[in-house]
């Protein structure tokens, strides 16, 4: 019976002598077959709440600064999604187009009431319009 500690097996499953390749003073080379796990390991848990690492911050001075550069950040993004919002609103319910939609559509698919979304349609028709100059 051949002794199982002499023998390793690499993953393919083909076994080599567990010294092969180790010349004088050199240490046996390592197992390769990973050790079969009895329990899975503590796996480290995500905090639930990580919000661009503000949490982490310590310092309040800091904390406010960064909080409020974020803050206006996505307030600028939002009224940016907004525009865009009420451009597509409008060209969805123009008539020129042959697969326009009406208020009601369109509410249906932004989630919107139809009061709302007859003033983005109108708010993005005043968006799409050529800019007159005076001068």
């Amino acid at each position: 019976m051949p002794d199982s500690h002499a023998q390793a097996s690499d993953p393919s499953g083909s076994t080599a002598a567990a010294g092969r390749g180790a010349g004088a003073g050199e240490a046996p080379a390592q197992r390769r077959r990973p050790v079969q796990l009895l329990f899975e390991p503590q796996a480290a848990e995500p905090e639930s709440e990580r919000f661009f690492d503000l949490e982490s911050i310590d310092d309040p001075a800091e904390l406010l600064r960064r909080s409020t550069e974020l803050a206006l950040a996505f307030r600028a993004a939002a009224e940016r999604a907004t525009d865009f919002q009420a451009v597509a609103a409008a060209q969805l319910a123009d008539t020129r187009r042959f697969d326009a939609l009406s208020d009601t559509e369109i509410a249906e698919r932004a989630d919107w009431t139809a009061d709302y979304a007859a003033k983005m349609i109108e708010y993005g028709r005043s968006l799409i319009q050529p800019r007159r100059h005076d001068g």
